[in-house]
C-alpha cells in the first residue's frame, strides 16, 4: 500500500478537538464550559484527571502545527471552543480568543496547513447549561448566532467546516447516560437534546452556507460496524435497534429520511419536542459526511435493559484483542461501515473524520516504538482502499489523534497520539506511527 494508490486528490490528515487539548481554561478571558465543571466534581473522570492544562496547546499552538508541518501531514482538524469566544455562550465577544483562533488559522496558513474547524466538540458554555443546554430549544439560536460569529470571524480563510462532532454521542453520553458532560440522564433529557442537535446540525450549515458560499460543509458522525451475537430473530432485531441508535440517529434526519422510529419505538415520543416545519429545518444537502470508526460491536438481546433491548458483548468477554479503551481491534469495520453508508443513502463524498487506537506506550532511550498503533493505521487504511476500489467515495482520512490528550471520561490514560506528551514537563516525543505516517505522506504521488 502506498499514498500513491489513494489519488492526488486524496485529504491526509489529523484531528484533534480544542478542550481535549488547549488548557487555558481561565487565560484570557474565557468562559466555563461544561466539561470544566464536569470535571471539578470528583469521580467523574478516571482518577480526577482534568483538561485545565492538557496539552497546553492554547501556549503551544506554533510548537505543535510545526511538529503537524514537520510529519508532512498537509490538513489539521481542529474545534472552536465555543466559550472561549464567547464567555456566556452568547452576549459579549471575547475577542482575545477571536485573536487566538485567528493566528492559529493564519500559522496553520503560513506553514501551508489547510485547516478544518468543527464548530462543536462537545464544550458547550455552561452559562448555557444553566438555561437547560441542548433541552432547551433556544439552543438554535444560540447555535446560530455562535456559527455567524465563527464564520464572519475566519471564513476569509477557513473553506472547511465540520458543524457538530458526534451528536450521538454528546447527547447519548451527556442527557441520557449522564457519564459525560453535563451529567443528565433519562429520556426526557435526552429526546429534546437529539432533536435540537439536529436543528442546530442543519441550522449551522445553512448559516456557513449563506455567509460562505464557496466554503465546503460536513459534519461527523460516530459509528460502528454491528453485528449479532447469533443469528436467531432476537439477537438480529436487538443488533437493529442498536445500528438506529448508533448509526442513523442524525444522518438520517439530515437526509430528510426523520428520525428512524420504526426500528427505535421510543423515538415516537420525540414529537413532544417536534413543532409544525421541523421536518423541512432537519435536513442540508451536505457537500461531504464525516464518518468516524474505530471497532466493532457485537449485539445481544436483553429484556434488561430499558428501552431498547439490547447489550454490548463486551470484547474482553469475546476473547478477542483490543485497545485500552476495551475496543476490538478489527480494522475490517472501517471498510463495512463505509460500505453500509454508501449502499442505505448513496453518499456522494465521504471523508473519515477520525481514525486511532489507544496501546500502551513506553518510552525507551527517548523513543517510542508504538508498532500496534502503526499496525492499525496501516490495516484501516487498507480496507479504505478496498472500499474506494469498489467506487464508495471516500475522499480522506484523519487520523485521531495528533497528540496524547484529555480523552474525556478516561481521562490521560488512553493515548491516541501519534506524538506522546508528558503531562508534567510537556514534553513531545514523536512515536513511530508518527514517523511511519511522516514517511507514507512523503511518498510522491504522479496521478
Amino acid at each position: 500500500m502506498h499514498k500513491k494508490d489513494f489519488g492526488k486528490d486524496f485529504i491526509w490528515g489529523v484531528a484533534t478537538s480544542a478542550f481535549q487539548t488547549e488548557g487555558a481554561f481561565r487565560a484570557d478571558g474565557k468562559g466555563p464550559s461544561i466539561w470544566d465543571r464536569f470535571t471539578f466534581q470528583k469521580g467523574k473522570i478516571i482518577k480526577n484527571h482534568h483538561a485545565r492544562i492538557a496539552c497546553d496547546f492554547y501556549r503551544r499552538y506554533r510548537e505543535d502545527v510545526q511538529l503537524i508541518k514537520a510529519l508532512n501531514i498537509p490538513v489539521f482538524r481542529f474545534s472552536i471552543a465555543w466559550s472561549r469566544i464567547l464567555p456566556q455562550g452568547k452576549g459579549p465577544v471575547n475577542k482575545q480568543g477571536i485573536d487566538f483562533y485567528n493566528s492559529l488559522i493564519d500559522y496553520c496558513l503560513e506553514l501551508g496547513i489547510t485547516p478544518y474547524v468543527t464548530l462543536y466538540h462537545w464544550d458547550l458554555p455552561q452559562e448555557l447549561s444553566k438555561l437547560g443546554g441542548w433541552t432547551n430549544r433556544e439552543i438554535v439560536h444560540w447555535f446560530k448566532d455562535y456559527t455567524q460569529l465563527c464564520v464572519k470571524s475566519f471564513g476569509d480563510r477557513v473553506k472547511h467546516w465540520i458543524v457538530l462532532n458526534e451528536p450521538t454521542v454528546f447527547t447519548g453520553a451527556g442527557y441520557f447516560l449522564g457519564v459525560h458532560a453535563p451529567g443528565k440522564r433519562w429520556l426526557y433529557n435526552f429526546l429534546p437534546a437529539i432533536h435540537h442537535a439536529a436543528l442546530c446540525q442543519a441550522e449551522g450549515a445553512r448559516v456557513i452556507r449563506s455567509l460562505s458560499p464557496d466554503a465546503l460543509i460536513g459534519t461527523s458522525f460516530s459509528c460502528a460496524h454491528i453485528e449479532p451475537y447469533q443469528q436467531t430473530e432476537k439477537h438480529m432485531a436487538a443488533a437493529k435497534r442498536v445500528d438506529a441508535l448508533i448509526n442513523r440517529l442524525f444522518i438520517e434526519p439530515s437526509l430528510g429520511l426523520n428520525y428512524p422510529v420504526r426500528e427505535l419505538k421510543t423515538l415516537e415520543k420525540i414529537e413532544k419536542y417536534v413543532k409544525p416545519g421541523d421536518e423541512d429545518l432537519l435536513p442540508f444537502d451536505f457537500d461531504f459526511i464525516g464518518i468516524q470508526n474505530y471497532t466493532r460491536e457485537v449485539i445481544k438481546h436483553s429484556s434488561l435493559i430499558p428501552y431498547i433491548n439490547a447489550n454490548l458483548v463486551k470484547a474482553s468477554a469475546r476473547g478477542v484483542p483490543t485497545t485500552i479503551m476495551g475496543w476490538e481491534v478489527y480494522p475490517e469495520a472501517i471498510y463495512k461501515v463505509l460500505k453500509h453508508f454508501h449502499n442505505a443513502y448513496g453518499l456522494k463524498r465521504i471523508l473519515v473524520t477520525e481514525n486511532g487506537a489507544a496501546f500502551p506506550d513506553e518510552v525507551k532511550n527517548g523513543k517510542i516504538n508504538d508498532w500496534q498503533r502503526t499496525r492499525f493505521l496501516q490495516d484501516n487504511l487498507r480496507n479504505i482502499m478496498k472500499a474506494r476500489q469498489e467506487g464508495i467515495p471516500v475522499e480522506g482520512y484523519f487520523v485521531w489523534t495528533l497528540m496524547d490528550n484529555f480523552e474525556w471520561a478516561e481521562g490521560y490514560d488512553p493515548t491516541f497520539g501519534l506524538v506522546h506528551v508528558n503531562f508534567n514537563t510537556q514534553q513531545r516525543i514523536i512515536k513511530s506511527s508518527g514517523y511511519w505516517y511522516q514517511q507514507f505522506l512523503s511518498e510522491p504521488v504522479n496521478r
